[in-house]
């Protein structure tokens, strides 16, 4: 099959790297330089250094070749480029099948990925997510890794999710596509509250407990916007939680460690290299809470203290002074 992946970071290159043992490959980024170097170097020296492009990798900075003839496109940069890069996809007249990788939670509209996807790919032009527990360097280097891909067409996620998986990546198809993409958005914002934790030495005790209550609170948000609960206990959920509360690799986990050291936010934001998704994403996730009607005492305290309303201290204090209830 010919894939385009549209973005060239750790993520768009990690998965270059393993589904071009199977697959041609044409790997898409904006700049041309960083292309060219990737083409002639076959590495992506700043986010996947070590690791060698397979020679089914082709790279290109010109949207127009990344979209010509290929079989599926696979969107792997950060939510905020999903927009404008399907519009530009749009422009050009595209009804290739369409992936996302990215997770979040648009923070000036509130909506998910698939509504953004919605407002510029034809209804006929299959399309899904794919998400889970998942490091692009791990990937890389050929670490086993079980994914969802999940759509609101069956057959297509089930049909692709079989194109895809190979020993080393296994995918399991979902019909589930809002409950998947809550999950995947929202263990960003608990990583947060997780590393913070960590990062002041509260314990293992209470590392687990902001983890299983994070992810009731998850789920209660995603059940209201019309997600499974199944879907919050599998990989997508669960699955994709413990490994980002717990997972030094984690960018989101790595915020929340510098909070708790004195940092501010924005010398951390600037100093990670990659865009931590559960910043924005904390306050799109507030706005539909209030709306819907959902407690999530975890997400309100992160985003109060990412707005600076809350020290770290005083953010763990709140936490750990809620009344005692009903699990």
């Amino acid at each position: 099959m010919r894939i385009s992946i549209l973005g060239a970071g750790a993520w768009g290159t990690a998965l270059a790297v393993v589904l071009g043992e199977h697959h041609d490959i044409t790997l898409w980024g904006r700049d041309e330089a960083t292309l060219f170097s990737l083409h002639q170097e076959r590495e992506n020296h700043r986010y996947l250094p070590g690791i060698a492009l397979p020679g089914s990798v082709c790279c290109t900075h010109r949207l127009e070749v990344a979209l010509n003839q290929a079989d599926l496109l696979l969107f792997c940069a950060p939510l905020a480029a999903l927009a404008p890069t399907l519009e530009r996809c749009a422009a050009l007249a595209t009804q290739t099948p369409l992936i996302w990788a990215c997770k979040g939670i648009d923070p000036e509209s509130g909506q998910l990925p698939h509504q953004i996807v919605q407002r510029y790919v034809p209804a006929s032009v299959p399309w899904g997510a794919l998400s889970g527990p998942s490091f692009a360097a791990e990937v890389a280097a050929g670490l086993p890794t079980a994914l969802t891909l999940a759509s609101h067409d069956a057959p297509f996620a089930h049909g692709m999710a079989s194109l895809l998986h190979s020993p080393r990546l296994r995918l399991y198809s979902s019909h589930d596509l809002t409950g998947v993409e809550v999950a995947g958005a929202l263990k960003n914002v608990i990583a947060i509250a997780s590393g913070l934790a960590d990062g002041m030495e509260l314990g293992f005790n209470a590392r687990a407990a902001l983890i299983t209550r994070g992810l009731a609170e998850v789920s209660r948000l995603g059940e209201a916007l019309g997600g499974h609960r199944e879907t919050f206990m599998g990989l997508a959920g669960l699955g994709d939680m413990v490994l980002t509360c717990t997972g030094p690799l984690s960018r989101n986990y790595q915020v929340g460690q510098g909070l708790a050291q004195g940092v501010p936010l924005a010398q951390l934001l600037d100093g990670l290299g990659h865009v931590a998704e559960g910043v924005p994403t904390t306050r799109a996730a507030m706005v539909l809470a209030q709306r819907l009607g959902v407690d999530m005492p975890i997400t309100g305290t992160v985003h109060a203290m990412l707005e600076g309303t809350l020290s770290p201290g005083m953010a763990l204090e709140q936490l750990l002074a809620r009344q005692p209830r009903h699990e």
